[in-house]
């Protein structure tokens, strides 16, 4: 009689995962755009705050049927608030590599100064303006996590999106403290070599994207030194030419092109800090990877040990079927009572049947999880390879582009020297 009830309830929850995944992700349905970033205060006068908010506006396209979703909405966002939606999607939904915030303090910039703890400087709010906005689009792309309503309603609802992870503030703490006990030293049994690989290469990973950043930066401070020398010489050829008759017109025109070659590389850095971010966005990505890993490599551990605290206790089992349970009985020879014995066995019974049913559902919570990890990190991989290829490319162009204006301006440089008699 429950069979077809079964097959029902099935077939209701396989209709309505077809209609999910007819519908798509999100950002089909939704245009999500951050406008623009308003410093603000509050506080005494004597005691103030300061802090900055973005405007997130969003807009249903035409004929879409999302459910729930508004047509038209605007507001404001704190930069905290984009981190307690993105800690809450990361521990709701364990296996996905969590599209990553902006930076929230400029990291690895090729001026010393702009590595400053100053969060309101207008570049660095204009930028961090649009890493929250690609983070946004980042998770709105998600096949998984854009269906998730907290997520409309953070990007829809003033108020009431903030209660609903009051309801997770449990779980998410024990979360955070399960990945900080396995920092302590463990080894598994039998890890997954899986997750092994990808734990390393999200490393590697790691490691040669910020050593590219610190080259990066290193370069440029060289090469901005370089091109700000030359606003010397432009003041140098200007004072000279006042004093020659028939080289002026010749020097001046040159100090002209040294100065335009000293200020065309402020346009250069600005349009490579963008590059950069690029692939700071995929610096914090690794990070989000080996967290994929730690978090699989609990659950392993967890199995294990529910594993071994059932080979315990059925060795506990044998030693009492055998009348040796007890330290006592091993010196001494004492032999428990066939009624004592029959109570201890059954005890334990019901506890080997526990420990059992435990180690069932660890299991299957680690075959899902390793299904679903697995399968996001293989479309992390094939986004991946996309975004660093366009890139590279747009950095192989912005220099290209540094150079051929570079070489326009000493081409220039030269005529007017050798134009002079």
């Amino acid at each position: 009689m429950e069979q077809p009830t079964d097959d029902c309830e099935g077939a209701v929850a396989q209709q309505l995962h077809q209609e999910e995944e007819s519908l798509g992700t999100l950002i089909d349905h939704l245009e999500i755009v951050v406008t623009e970033a308003e410093k603000r205060t509050n506080g005494a006068l004597n005691i103030r705050e300061f802090y900055t908010v973005y405007l997130v506006e969003t807009k249903l396209l035409k004929g879409s049927k999302w459910p729930n979703a508004r047509e038209l909405s605007s507001l404001w966002r704190r930069y905290s608030q984009f981190e307690m939606l993105r800690l809450y999607l990361e521990n709701m939904y364990p296996f996905v590599v969590c599209p990553c915030l902006p930076e929230k303090k400029s990291v690895y910039s090729w001026n010393a100064a702009t590595n400053s703890s100053d969060t309101f400087d207008p570049d660095f709010v204009d930028r961090r303006r649009a890493g929250l906005e690609t983070f946004l689009i980042r998770v709105a792309s998600h096949p998984v996590i854009s269906r998730d309503a907290v997520l409309l309603m953070f990007l829809q609802q003033n108020e009431g999106w903030q209660d609903k992870l009051k309801d997770y503030a449990g779980y998410i703490t024990k979360a955070e403290s399960k990945l900080k006990s396995l920092s302590l030293p463990s080894r598994l049994k039998n890890p997954d070599k899986r997750f092994e690989v990808c734990h390393k290469y999200g490393s590697d990973l790691h490691l040669n994207i910020s050593s590219t950043l610190k080259l990066r930066s290193k370069a440029l401070e060289k090469q901005y030194c370089l091109h700000k020398l030359h606003a010397n010489y432009g003041r140098v050829f200007s004072e000279w030419s006042a004093i020659e008759k028939e080289m002026g017109d010749g020097l001046q025109r040159a100090g002209h092109y040294m100065d335009s070659y000293a200020s065309c590389i402020d346009s250069t850095l600005e349009e490579e800090e963008l590059v950069a971010d690029q692939l700071k966005e995929y610096l914090y990505l690794a990070n989000s990877l080996q967290s994929v890993c730690r978090k699989q490599q609990i659950m392993q551990l967890n199995l294990e040990r529910a594993m071994a605290v059932v080979d315990s206790k059925n060795i506990e089992k044998q030693r009492i079927q055998q009348g040796k349970s007890s330290l006592m009985s091993r010196l001494f020879g004492a032999v428990d009572s066939e009624e004592i014995r029959e109570a201890k066995l059954e005890e334990l019974e019901h506890k080997i049947t526990q420990e059992n049913n435990s180690v069932t559902v660890a299991q299957a919570d680690l075959n899902k999880f390793t299904m679903n990890a697995l399968e996001d990190i293989q479309r992390f991989q094939n986004q991946k390879n996309q975004d660093l290829k366009e890139t590279i490319r747009a950095f192989a162009t912005l220099q290209v582009k540094a150079s051929r204006k570079n070489l326009t301006v000493w081409t220039h440089m030269r005529d007017c020297l050798t134009s002079i008699p």
